[in-house]
């Protein structure tokens, strides 16, 4: 009977190869991918039979550290607008200078995962799913309350992530700041919708 893996020795692993992958590209082979990680091949194939399996682990990995890192910032505050611009912020803050990691994650899926695409991005957007709601909850609560403006908060929320998204991808592209972003969709976009104390 075959041993159970060590969950961190598999994610050690996962995020070594990552790099390897990012810097040699996603068509090495698993043959010299082991080798450039100093392990056997059926070593690494034990542990991932497929490099989407790999780039799937790490993908939720790096998710779910950029979960933490963003609901400790976001918990700062109590306005449901408030809170959604820190989500913006915060998620360029985690990824500040290592945005090209997430975009090459993302990039990678789409190359390994074949048919499995729909349950790999699934399992990365998990990792969300309860910040999500619980963000659609407050900015309904805040309209009903009268602290948001009436809008679509599911929409509201849907171009927020859209602008965390887009804004990484072309800071990875132009190496541009995107702090002026941020104070236009605060002005523009957020504060209007602002209500209250």
């Amino acid at each position: 009977m075959a041993r159970p893996a060590d969950p961190a020795k598999k994610l050690e692993i996962a995020r070594e190869a990552v790099g390897v992958l990012q810097r040699e590209g996603v068509d090495l082979s698993m043959a010299a991918l082991a080798d450039a990680l100093d392990l056997k091949r059926p070593t690494l194939l034990y542990h991932f039979p497929t490099k989407a399996d790999l780039v799937q682990l790490a993908l939720v990995d790096l998710l779910t550290e950029q979960f933490t890192y963003v609901t400790e910032k976001v918990a700062k505050h109590t306005h449901p607008i408030d809170r959604l611009f820190a989500h913006l912020k915060a998620v360029h803050a985690f990824h500040a200078g290592h945005e090209a990691r997430i975009v090459f994650l993302t990039q990678a899926i789409a190359a390994t995962a074949g048919s499995r695409l729909p349950e790999i991005i699934a399992a990365g957007a998990a990792v969300f799913d309860e910040h999500r709601s619980d963000t659609v909850k407050r900015l309904r609560d805040g309209i009903r309350e009268g602290t948001v403006a009436p809008c679509n908060p599911e929409a509201l929320f849907a171009c927020i992530r859209a602008l965390v998204d887009g804004l990484m991808v072309q800071r990875v592209i132009t190496q541009a700041p995107i702090h002026a972003n941020h104070t236009f969709i605060w002005d523009h976009v957020l504060a209007p919708l602002r209500l209250g104390a």
